[in-house]
């Protein structure tokens, strides 16, 4: 498949810039693959497709506060800083997207906070991601940590102009958040709330945890026409022992195994034995999904509403069908539904 074909003409106003006022209020689109069918629900309807013993995977990782901002050396300029990658633990190195990029070089020196709290010297200026920055603190790596939490914003995506507000701290952020190590969040989990997953608990839906924390690779422009030539960006991830358990039983009874977004798809899909079932996995991976492809684990997926042309649109078509998708989108456009990270939700049953 090319490129060209996940491309759609998105008005801006569906790119949604603040989230729905409840978490399980936002809209839900139901794909049917079997019936072909396309129902208009609220997120919190999905309780009624998912009966006893059903599986669903969500990652549980945490966005950390990533952006920064601060001022150049000398000149005082006005600099951004995007936290990408910890290198180094021991000498606080961190790959980093600045902005504006054009106006850094090796040596310089970047202040951050009101009474220059944090140093950052740059040390290298030609990395393919960016920049590496050597943070100076004389204080142990916690408080260096503590520091960073202070002094860094929500990372929300760029197509948000609006300034951060107090409560995307908590909304850009799904409820079971707990690994550190995203600087984007797993979308389709912010329309869990806690009442939904204690009415699913109660039904004996199971759950799962895996860890995938999100890198900015995820949303990187596909800009090659033939998709297999497009290169992903490694991501961290983790699935531990209880997940495998949970999952491999759930398949073996022919039940519902939900991906909870894209990235919970890519991590199971990055880690299945030759007779289909899912292994432990500690490490990084840079799989990457698109048509044509045969998933091995979910049967079931959650996920939002991407953008044209994404890899997340790509991976949604391999499951989906990509005639029945695309079909799905020019609905959702017709009938209003909010686009990518505050939008609205999608289950493919």
């Amino acid at each position: 498949m090319k490129l060209s074909q996940f491309d759609f003409e998105l008005p801006e106003g569906l790119l949604s810039e603040h989230p729905a006022e409840n978490r399980d209020e936002s809209r839900l689109m139901v794909l049917n693959r079997a019936e072909q069918t396309i129902e208009h629900k609220q997120f919190k309807d999905l309780i009624n497709y998912f009966d006893e013993d059903d599986v669903m995977v969500l990652n549980n990782t945490k966005v950390f506060p990533a952006r920064l901002f601060g001022s150049k050396e000398k000149t005082g300029a006005r600099i951004e800083v995007f936290l990408l990658r910890e290198l180094s633990k021991e000498q606080r190195l961190w790959d980093v997207l600045v902005d504006p990029a054009r106006k850094i070089r090796i040596g310089n020196k970047l202040y951050f906070g009101e009474d220059q709290a944090l140093v950052a010297e740059v040390i290298d200026n030609t990395t393919s991601r960016g920049r590496t920055l050597r943070f100076l603190y004389d204080g142990g790596y916690e408080e260096f940590r503590e520091k960073l939490g202070e002094l860094g914003v929500t990372p929300l995506p760029k197509y948000i102009k609006r300034e951060v507000e107090p409560e995307d701290k908590d909304r850009y952020q799904t409820i079971y958040a707990k690994h550190e190590g995203a600087v984007a969040a797993p979308t389709a989990g912010l329309h869990f709330s806690k009442h939904l997953l204690k009415r699913l608990e109660i039904k004996g839906v199971n759950f799962a945890e895996v860890t995938l924390h999100i890198g900015l690779g995820t949303f990187n422009p596909v800009e090659v026409e033939d998709l297999s030539k497009h290169k992903m960006d490694s991501e961290e991830m983790v699935i531990e022992k209880a997940a495998v358990d949970t999952i491999n039983t759930a398949k073996a009874r022919k039940k519902r195994v939900c991906a909870v977004g894209t990235t919970v798809m890519r991590a199971l899909e990055s880690s299945v034995s030759s007779n289909r079932t899912l292994n432990e996995f500690e490490g990084w991976t840079n799989k990457y999904i698109h048509p044509p492809h045969d998933f091995s684990i979910a049967n079931c997926m959650i996920t939002n509403f991407h953008t044209p042309k994404s890899t997340l649109l790509m991976m949604v078509a391999a499951f989906a069908d990509y005639d029945f998708v695309m079909k799905a989108y020019d609905e959702a456009i017709k009938e209003g539904y909010n686009f990518y990270s505050y939008g609205d939700a999608m289950l493919i049953i």
